[in-house]
């Protein structure tokens, strides 16, 4: 990870994943910056929290107990579509397969990121999906590097 961090205060992040060392990494990388960060371990974990935190973007795990993160993005989606949002969404897995990656977009999450993570580029991307004005010189990008992320929304 880069030496030099990113502002994310005032974010509000939910972090999705039956994995406590992911669920810990991203805590402290978000927290680091100055989010507010609240994790789940499921999905009906994940929609209790939802009834009273109100984030500005989700980051989950499409393997869940019980229900996946597919089941996951639909019912955000709806609830967000209820109260008049869009949160942007990112979906993590290990599993590189295209058909997952194009179901994953279809329902609506913005990206599909393969573990392990990069923290660099995740921060870079959770930046730019939110609207935080982090310039990519921050994460040492080069312009090129820059413009390919804004091809993510």
């Amino acid at each position: 990870m880069s030496n030099q961090s990113m502002s994310f205060k005032g974010l509000r992040l939910l972090v999705v994943d039956n994995d406590f060392d992911t669920r810990t990494l991203l805590t402290y990388l978000f927290e680091l910056g100055g989010a507010e960060i609240m994790t789940a371990t499921s999905v009906a974990e994940a929609i209790a929290i939802m009834s009273f935190f109100k984030p500005d973007i989700l980051i989950s795990d499409i393997y869940l107990p019980n229900e996946d993160g597919y089941s996951l993005i639909l019912k955000v989606k709806n609830l967000e579509t209820k109260r008049g949002r869009k949160i942007p969404a990112i979906a993590l897995t290990a599993y590189p397969y295209e058909e997952y990656r194009y179901i994953a977009r279809m329902l609506g999450y913005d990206l599909y990121l393969l573990k392990p993570i990069d923290l660099d580029e995740l921060a870079f991307i959770v930046a730019s999906l939110t609207g935080i004005d982090n310039t990519p010189e921050i994460l040492g990008c080069k312009n090129a590097e820059a413009s390919k992320q804004e091809n993510f929304n």
